[in-house]
């Protein structure tokens, strides 16, 4: 961590312990009001909310050389009353990964819905931190495949590209495919070792694949490299899909990833398809 960012993140805290006052974290307030000088909480106030010494937490407002756990700025987040916008900011400035966020159920789903819906008849899916499917379009489930038809606890992109047979099957450069997802999961878990749901597909599918299990352990580390990927549809016939990975600023955990098909005939084909597909339910 630089200079400034140590400075940035002294700041930080700064004004966000000044915008709270004592009822809004549950302490009591003052006996004598008026008597406190300090606007908002007091620095021991935020140490004790946190699980913190005072003389750590003023080193780090004085913008010291020292390091910062993520589970103790997890618990400096908590005590702020942080929103998670601010959250990752104030990991960012502590040099830590962003957190992971489940994403839940709600609002925000029915709006993720509405963008991969109009994306028809492009295969479009969002995906969460851990890769698990978050939302799908029609037409991703019936080109590619139907996540709702998957266990839940399997309804995960390495799950269903090292152990669906259909898929495997399909994709023309399936081992291409599955060591490049491999190796962009290698970073997610890096980036939060702790992470349960992350160890246990892990663990799991080590167990389950012998693929996984064998390239998992040569540490392939890969960022996203833009790719066209072949398959052999049953029904549709051979189609080319361009890979799209775009990250959603709202909440960059979302990973929104786009199969445009390739050319002309790859789109007329998926037309054809899609439209027959409907003409029949």
């Amino acid at each position: 961590m630089t200079d400034k960012h140590r400075a940035e993140l002294a700041d930080f805290l700064k004004a966000h312990r000044s915008r709270l006052q004592p009822a809004d974290v549950g302490l009591p307030g003052d006996l004598i009001p008026g008597r406190r000088r300090t606007p908002g909480l007091r620095r021991e106030e935020v140490a004790e909310l946190a699980g913190v010494s005072l003389t750590w937490y003023t080193w780090l407002e004085q913008g010291r050389k020292i390091a910062a756990s993520p589970q103790v700025v997890d618990a400096l987040a908590r005590a702020l009353r942080l929103e998670p916008v601010q959250h990752r900011q104030l990991r960012r400035l502590a040099g830590l990964a962003d957190p992971v966020v489940k994403y839940q159920a709600g609002d925000e789903i029915a709006r993720l819905q509405r963008l991969v819906d109009a994306m028809y008849p492009t295969p479009a899916v969002v995906h969460d931190a851990r890769l698990d499917f978050v939302v799908w379009n029609s037409a991703f489930r019936r080109i590619r495949t139907d996540p709702a038809a998957l266990a839940p606890e399997r309804r995960n992109l390495l799950w269903w590209m090292y152990t669906d047979d259909r898929n495997r099957a399909m994709m023309r450069r399936w081992e291409a495919a599955a060591r490049a997802i491999i190796s962009q999961f290698r970073v997610l878990l890096g980036n939060s070792p702790g992470d349960p749901r992350l160890t246990q597909v892990v663990t799991e599918l080590s167990a389950a694949s012998p693929e996984f299990r064998a390239w998992w352990s040569e540490y392939p580390i890969q960022d996203f490299q833009p790719t066209i990927i072949g398959i052999d549809h049953p029904e549709a016939g051979p189609i080319d899909l361009e890979l799209f990975q775009l990250r959603l600023v709202e909440n960059q955990e979302l990973l929104l990833v786009v199969q445009l098909p390739a050319t002309d005939d790859d789109r007329e084909r998926v037309r054809t398809y899609l439209n027959t597909c409907s003409s029949t339910t």
